[in-house]
């Protein structure tokens, strides 16, 4: 029957021929193979939701958000109070079933709250930087492909000081493993010392809270590189306004000049935007130099003293 849909014949006249119900068809419509790989049937997850304004939100971003209401406001703690707080807050239209799911994804349901978490917090303080690779700010942006409903991921660690993009990561997903590889990659470019030479913390490194920065994969990686892993209290960005200038300058002069069709184009665009932004890009705080000129010019003689920075 299905080899005779194919050649063109009414699908309701076969199935009237064969004296079986149509709805049959396209229930076994699919090949062998396909049921077999498509596995359970049942709607896929999509990966996002929408606001009231019909802009699309991803999951990750999503996640970002409870952790940010998670580590703020004890008051919106539970399912149904995160819910709403994701409504009222971030206009967003989502249901107390997703929003389970998501806590249940970042281990931050009731039950799993007991004790003291491996790696606690530690808060962001005031900080004088005299030198690179002193302070790095670390966040992550999002971006989409055009037409779809397809988002990519920027990890951007900045160092404050000569204000290079030290590292970053671009992807389909955004995981700890994958930050923390790019982290490690920076390190050895940067030329700090390995671990067991240091004498203490090698960098202090400032994040928020986002899904990534506080799981256990991050903590242990921070710790065996002996990074001073801060983060900044929910929903206060300023404390982490070189990494945020960074990302607004990116949504500028790459996001909004260009459209993505697909992923390649974009990375091959932020490739292209960080060179230029690390190696050209002219910055008044930086005497209209590069960061690249700016780190040469004064590697070798030292940085004067009226160049440090107070955060």
């Amino acid at each position: 029957m299905r080899l005779w849909a194919e050649e063109g014949f009414a699908i309701t006249k076969l199935a009237e021929a064969a004296g079986v119900n149509r709805s049959l068809y396209y229930y076994h419509a699919g090949s062998d193979e396909e049921i077999v790989t498509k596995g359970k049937r049942g709607r896929p997850i999509p990966g996002y939701s929408v606001t009231e304004a019909g802009i699309i939100i991803s999951d990750e971003q999503i996640e970002e958000f409870l952790m940010e209401a998670i580590e703020g406001d004890g008051a919106t703690y539970g399912v149904k109070n995160l819910t709403e707080y994701l409504r009222e807050h971030h206009k967003l239209r989502i249901n107390h079933k997703k929003v389970a799911r998501l806590c249940g994804k970042l281990g931050i349901l009731l039950p799993h709250r007991t004790g003291s978490p491996k790696y606690p917090r530690r808060l962001v303080r005031n900080r004088l930087v005299t030198a690179p690779n002193q302070h790095w700010q670390l966040d992550i942006k999002y971006g989409s492909i055009e037409g779809s409903r397809r988002f990519f991921f920027i990890a951007s660690a900045i160092d404050v000081f000569d204000r290079r993009i030290v590292g970053y990561y671009r992807g389909s997903k955004c995981q700890a493993k994958d930050i923390t590889g790019m982290l490690k990659e920076a390190i050895i470019r940067r030329g700090l010392k390995a671990p067991e030479e240091q004498d203490g913390h090698c960098i202090v490194l400032r994040t928020d809270n986002g899904p990534q920065f506080v799981s256990n994969h991050f903590g242990e990686f921070c710790e065996e590189n002996k990074i001073f892993h801060e983060r900044i209290p929910p929903r206060s960005p300023n404390y982490n306004a070189f990494i945020e200038s960074f990302h607004s300058n990116l949504e500028r002069d790459l996001f909004r000049r260009f459209t993505f069709e697909y992923f390649e184009e974009a990375y091959y665009r932020i490739d292209e935007y960080m060179e230029f932004y690390n190696e050209r890009r002219y910055h008044g705080s930086l005497g209209r130099m590069s960061p690249a000129k700016f780190y040469e010019k004064y590697k070798d003689i030292g940085f004067p003293e009226e160049m440090a920075i107070s955060l």
